[in-house]
C-alpha cells in the first residue's frame, strides 16, 4: 500500500524558513518522479516543486523559484522541501506526491499518489 507522510509544518514568521519532509513506504521510491503541492483556503492547489527520478532535475513555478528547494534521499525514501524567505502568500497545506511526469512545474494531472499534508502558517 502506497503511503506518503509529510512532516515539518508549523508556524513561522515572514522571512523565516521551514523544511518539510516526506517519507514514503509501500512502493519502489526511486522509480518515481516526486513533487510538492500546496493549497490555501479558498485557493486552487498549486504545484510548487518537482524532482525527476533519473537525474534529480528540479522545476519550480515563478512564485517560489529561488526560495524553495526540493531534494530527495533515495536511501531513506525521503523527500525534502526547504522553504526560505517565507511570505504571507505561502501558507497552506503542503502535500507530497508521486508524479507521472516531471518536465516543468507540476500540474494537478501529474499527481499519482499523495499524502495527507502538513500545515504551514506564516505570521506577519
Amino acid at each position: 500500500q502506497v503511503q506518503l507522510v509529510e512532516s515539518g509544518g508549523g508556524l513561522v514568521q515572514t522571512g523565516g524558513s521551514l523544511r518539510l519532509s516526506c517519507v514514503a513506504s509501500g512502493f519502489t521510491w526511486d522509480r518515481y518522479h516526486l513533487g510538492w503541492y500546496r493549497q490555501a483556503p479558498g485557493k486552487e492547489r498549486e504545484g510548487v516543486a518537482c524532482i525527476s527520478v533519473s537525474d534529480n532535475k528540479t522545476y519550480y513555478p515563478d512564485s517560489v523559484k529561488s526560495r524553495f528547494t526540493v531534494s530527495r534521499d533515495n536511501a531513506k525514501n525521503t523527500m525534502y522541501l526547504q522553504m526560505n524567505s517565507l511570505r504571507p502568500g505561502d501558507p497552506g497545506i503542503y502535500y507530497c506526491a508521486t508524479l507521472r511526469r516531471c518536465a516543468g512545474p507540476p500540474a494537478d494531472y501529474d499527481m499519482d499518489h499523495w499524502g495527507k499534508g502538513a500545515t504551514v502558517i506564516v505570521s506577519s
